[in-house]
């Protein structure tokens, strides 16, 4: 089949890191995943080198919008590491990540690459990450491929993803923030622009071009995600705890 369709992925962890602008030893992360994060993140599935510019171009040119669903609580951590050969100490670094965060991130584009993509995440070639190799995703991150769909109503229609701890205290949400490439011919009137359109990830010469990001607000799917994906419930123990108690004061 060809044709556009639009891969959705869940991107949910304990941590996930999305820098796009920060340098040296403040490393900084955005408040949703980045564009450049998620093609990596995919890339690496699909076994794409670091030096391989021209596999990574069509990925590159993938239509990216991402979902708020559970923004998280930004943290920040010291780092120190070590010169790997002379053993010298580096200088200590500043690294922010977003804790119990989780996104609907999609990708529009050709159906058969994006199947492709899909297959890669289910048997990656390389472990996928939420922003550095620290962050590994909790559960699995492929939601499936929407023949034919376009990515603004995906995004809209998609479940609400946010974890069951976290439903419990906010219930169904009035609407979640939605950040987006425009389409093709779309007459934006504001917009914003971010460095994380991906060109190389060559480690030599990294390169990022600039990116047109639509924020609005969009009313998600009624039904809530199953929570077969989630992977750690921390209340889950306490839950089945009270429950135990509340049969031993039944008993005569």
């Amino acid at each position: 089949m060809s044709g556009t369709s639009v891969l959705a992925l869940r991107l949910a962890g304990p941590l996930q890191s999305w820098g796009a602008s920060s340098r040296f030893t403040r490393r900084t992360t955005e408040s949703a995943p980045t564009k450049s994060g998620v093609i990596g993140l995919l890339a690496a599935a699909a076994g794409i080198e670091r030096g391989d510019d021209a596999r990574l171009a069509p990925l590159a040119a993938l239509r990216f919008g991402v979902r708020i669903d559970q923004p998280g609580t930004r943290i920040r951590d010291f780092h120190t590491a070590h010169h790997a050969v002379t053993g010298a100490s580096m200088p200590l670094s500043e690294r922010f990540y977003l804790a119990d965060a989780v996104f609907l991130a999609a990708v529009e584009g050709d159906h058969t690459l994006l199947t492709g993509l899909r297959d890669a995440l289910r048997a990656p070639v390389y472990a996928p990450y939420l922003g550095r190799r620290s962050c590994p995703p909790a559960g699995r991150v492929d939601l499936g491929l929407h023949e034919g769909a376009r990515l603004h109503d995906v995004l809209q229609s998609m479940p609400w993803q946010a974890s069951a701890w976290y439903r419990r205290g906010n219930r169904s949400p009035q609407a979640l923030t939605v950040l987006r490439e425009a389409g093709p011919g779309e007459s934006v009137q504001t917009a914003d622009v971010q460095r994380d359109q991906p060109v190389s990830f060559n480690a030599a010469h990294r390169r990022h071009a600039l990116r047109t990001v639509v924020t609005l607000p969009v009313i998600p799917g009624l039904a809530a995600a199953g929570g077969s994906r989630d992977m750690h419930d921390p209340y889950a123990a306490l839950d089945a705890f009270d429950a135990v108690e509340a049969l031993e004061d039944e008993r005569p």
